[in-house]
């Protein structure tokens, strides 16, 4: 009997922390952020211009982070999520409820898009005839490392006043990504990013090189931050958004 109290105080506990109205402010800033950018985002890539692609990446993802930065932390990708996850910074819980509102996010944006272009090809992301899984893998890998690892660096509290630029500093990373491995895999570096487009398009070719390679990039760059660049004491904030930390 006791053994079950305990059980359903831990459940009513536990649905306390993840759907809070802190929580929900949460789920709902990644949502509409993430729905920003890849709107921005994939809105550019119809135009197939591969540098408008890449600013428009950057300055869209400086936006959604900088609006969702003080309700959320501003994750706008399951690849972040994952990585703080492990890291140990975001609840296993409050990172599910995050992925599923930056999926959600990525679908209606590409949904919309859909709508407003009269019927225009989705433009999804693929490897170049001469990539293959693994090597298409490897690159969203080290992209994805990248870019996480920069935004474990941005909002470090050790960076004081620079902290201010993070959300520009992010998006020009994932700008950077985009220029260099664009051309061989699309630049995706963000599995709710490439989710969107396959999931309306229907066209899920390859599709696991735009989860595997950069899940992996964002565990390995957190879990990089906070044993090579944070000393032991202040590993556990240092790499974690402070509203994410406190709020959940």
């Amino acid at each position: 009997m006791h053994g079950v109290l305990r059980f359903g105080l831990r459940t009513l506990e536990l649905f306390d922390q993840i759907l809070n109205p802190s929580a929900l402010r949460s789920y709902a800033a990644e949502f509409i952020s993430t729905f920003l950018f890849v709107f921005i985002a994939v809105c550019s890539a119809i135009s197939t211009v591969q540098l408008a692609v890449a600013l428009a990446h950057a300055f869209g993802l400086f936006l959604a982070i900088y609006t969702a930065a003080n309700v959320s932390g501003g994750h706008l990708n399951p690849a972040v999520t994952l990585g703080l996850v492990v890291g140990g910074h975001v609840r296993v819980a409050t990172g599910v409820f995050y992925c599923v509102a930056q999926l959600l996010g990525a679908t209606a944006a590409c949904l919309l898009l859909t709508l407003v272009t009269a019927g225009e090809a989705m433009p999804v992301h693929g490897l170049a005839p001469n990539v293959g899984v693994l090597g298409g893998t490897a690159m969203e890998l080290v992209a994805t490392f990248a870019l996480v690892y920069t935004m474990c660096a941005a909002r470090d509290s050790r960076m004081g006043a620079l902290r201010a630029s993070g959300p520009a500093v992010v998006g020009f990373s994932a700008g950077a990504g985009i220029l260099a491995i664009s051309p061989l895999t699309g630049g995706s570096m963000n599995p709710a990013r490439s989710f969107g487009p396959a999931l309306i398009s229907g066209d899920f070719k390859n599709h696991v090189v735009y989860w595997v390679g950069p899940l992996l990039g964002g565990v390995l760059a957190v879990l990089a931050y906070d044993n090579l660049a944070v000393a032991p004491a202040a590993a556990a904030t240092a790499a974690a958004p402070t509203v994410v930390s406190d709020a959940v």
